[in-house]
């Protein structure tokens, strides 16, 4: 069955699918994004993307395309149609189309937005949490307002690209202090030396995910305590466990940095146990 995605409208085939080529995405990388799970026939956590979404646009000034309800709905319908039970859907709203000029457009510019969905094997997400990740650090060289969900990724892009060369799947970013602030697509937690979970605060320099708030959630039901505090890569790479969180893949763990081993080099208890509670937990939004 081919693709279909929405465009400004239009549910098209995928492969036909196209935006203006002055669309200020395409131009600026003047958009920002969503992406989100889904799970057995049900949208995981929409509500909180939704928010980030609102969020992002007003940081940027930005006019959402339509209404929540009817966002939601089209959300629906592209993942009817693709008959995603196991995947994702992909979300994303820029300023629109307008003659080429750094400068904002006029307000009545129309958004443009675009949404994708596609299935994904669950096998493969279960095999990287049998065996565990491989990550690489290195400087934090992007904007400061990482905290906006921003198109503007070459710099996790070339940092992807770079913990691949080197037999990687993940880079994490190192400030200028050599503190941790988070992966090149996810949101850093450890495991101490004294057994306390640890992530760095949202605050500033990370974006605020949407599943590490989820993952406080279940910590909460689990009665297990998160401290919220920064952490050095020295620390990290001396932790009893590291692992990383995303929507698509909700925590994997990382048995190696930068070629030195964590932990015992194995997959940790912590973050299997958030990690099998997470679904019962999270908001579940039928397609």
């Amino acid at each position: 069955m081919p693709r279909i995605a929405y465009v400004n409208g239009r549910y098209l085939p995928h492969s036909e699918a196209a935006v203006h080529i002055e669309d200020r995405g395409y131009q600026f990388a003047d958009g920002v994004y969503e992406v989100c799970e889904i799970r057995h026939g049900v949208i995981v956590d929409l509500t909180r993307h939704l928010d980030r979404l609102d969020r992002s646009l007003s940081e940027l000034q930005m006019q959402s395309p339509m209404s929540r309800a009817a966002l939601t709905q089209v959300i629906r319908e592209v993942a009817r149609r693709n008959r995603v039970k196991n995947g994702l859907f992909y979300l994303q709203v820029t300023r629109g189309v307008a003659r080429r000029d750094h400068v904002f457009p006029s307000a009545d510019t129309q958004p443009s937005l675009v949404i994708t969905a596609k299935i994904t094997d669950p096998s493969i997400i279960a095999k990287k949490n049998e065996v565990g990740l491989k990550a690489i650090t290195l400087p934090d060289n992007r904007w400061d307002r990482v905290d906006i969900k921003t198109v503007g990724l070459l710099p996790n892009a070339m940092a992807r690209q770079a913990a691949k060369e080197k037999g990687a799947q993940e880079a994490i970013y190192i400030d200028a202090r050599g503190m941790v602030t988070e992966g090149a697509a996810t949101n850093v937690w450890i495991v101490d030396q004294n057994g306390v979970l640890v992530t760095r605060p949202a605050e500033h320099g990370i974006l605020r995910g949407i599943t590490r708030t989820g993952l406080m959630d279940v910590t909460e039901k689990l009665g297990i305590a998160v401290a919220e505090r920064e952490f050095s890569r020295e620390e990290m790479l001396a932790a009893r466990e590291v692992f990383i969180t995303a929507a698509t893949s909700i925590c994997f763990p990382i048995i190696e940095i930068d070629g030195q081993t964590i932990g015992n080099g194995h997959p940790g208890a912590m973050s299997e146990r958030i990690r099998s509670a997470f679904f019962d937990v999270a908001e579940k939004t039928v397609i």
